[in-house]
């Protein structure tokens, strides 16, 4: 179709299953491609409460194909792994500078600060990981989801299906999301 839309969606060990699992359901109802990538060659990714997601491909067989959009789920440890892998920071920087979207979840907003994306930017995390150790100039925002300039960030576990909503609208539009929103039997909170 004309306006296919692809996601890459890294999955690092200990990764939030539930922003995960979100993300990928939410867009994936939306008509996207959803690419999960494990960061090495173990695609079997044990997440931070146990559940066992399997990703579809490692992040060396697709790290140079284009996306529209780069999500990144958060938990712990997942958000550190991502944090310390050059490879998510390179893509990370690539594709904000061709004006794609980068998001991040929970405590996965560190690795856009980490990529030097959120300096001069309103952002949001998971209490305590942006607020207390911002980049330069960030406005910190405490809200479900904080968009600015291409940058989407949001809370944690409980702001998931707003997080994923928000990216479909991006993505497809807004008649995309409502007709989502709508199909999951969902008060509208926007």
């Amino acid at each position: 179709m004309a306006d296919s839309k692809r996601v890459l969606v890294p999955l690092a060990q200990g990764c939030e299953e539930l922003e995960a699992v979100t993300i990928m359901d939410i867009l994936v109802r939306g008509g996207i491609e959803v690419v999960s990538a494990s960061l090495d060659n173990n695609r079997e990714i044990h997440a931070s409460r146990g559940t066992v997601l399997v990703a579809k491909t490692t992040l060396d067989a697709v790290k140079d194909e284009d996306f529209d959009l780069v999500a990144l789920p958060g938990g712990l440890p997942g958000a550190d792994y991502l944090m310390q892998d050059a490879r998510i920071l390179e893509i990370l920087r690539r594709m904000h500078a061709q004006g794609k979207y980068v998001a991040a979840i929970c405590a996965a907003p560190q690795v856009l600060r980490e990529a030097g994306l959120l300096d001069g930017h309103k952002a949001t995390s998971y209490p305590g990981v942006l607020d207390q150790h911002p980049a330069k100039d960030m406005q910190y925002v405490d809200a479900a989801v904080v968009e600015d300039d291409g940058i989407v960030t949001s809370k944690g576990p409980g702001t998931a299906m707003d997080f994923a909503l928000a990216l479909v609208e991006k993505l497809r539009g807004k008649a995309v999301r409502d007709d989502v929103e709508a199909a999951l039997q969902r008060p509208p909170c926007h």
